[in-house]
């Protein structure tokens, strides 16, 4: 059995991966994302993206962040090998948004901002309001958890390396 730190640098790729999958998904495959959550109104890049580029001894990061930042460097960076290490989504079901960034190696889930709750004008009030708060936490875990297992599946599929990657890197070079 691997030691923990052993599996987490040697399969961490698999996270970074996985983000720059999810990027082309959502340009590219958005009824795919649709088939798979159904329950999902919108899936959009957030104003943030973190690309790391290693060079021999060096490491490059690249942020692009902004609320009306452009990816097309992002893009660049990922035609000059770059992997991307974060991702900020936006997470739309009806009219309730949730925006978080997800990051790579770990997946982990920073700064996220869930729907409004009900407002608690009593002590009666805020069982509720807890409850329909993890709610919200759970849709979101739901959510990567679903996403993910479809990347698992398409990752150790033959489809993977004949027809995936290629796409992406159309993608990348358009």
């Amino acid at each position: 059995m691997l030691d923990v730190s052993v599996s987490y640098n040697r399969y961490k790729f698999l996270g970074h991966e996985f983000l720059t999958w999810l990027w082309f998904l959502t340009e590219n495959q958005r009824d795919f994302i649709h088939e798979k959550v159904a329950d999902l109104t919108s899936l959009e890049i957030g104003n943030r993206v973190v690309l790391e580029n290693r060079f021999k001894d060096t490491l490059e990061t690249i942020t692009i962040k902004g609320d009306d930042a452009g990816l097309e460097e992002g893009i660049l960076s990922l035609k000059k090998g770059a992997v991307v290490t974060e991702l900020n989504l936006t997470y739309t079901f009806d009219e309730l948004e949730w925006q978080f960034s997800l990051k790579g190696e770990s997946l982990a889930i920073s700064g996220l901002k869930t729907p409004a709750t009900l407002p608690v004008n009593n002590t009666e009030d805020i069982e509720e309001v807890v409850l329909e708060k993890v709610m919200h936490y759970e849709k979101m875990i739901d959510f990567i958890n679903i996403i993910f297992r479809e990347f698992i599946n398409k990752r150790i599929s033959e489809d993977w390396e004949q027809t995936v990657v290629p796409e992406i890197r159309k993608w990348i070079t358009k």
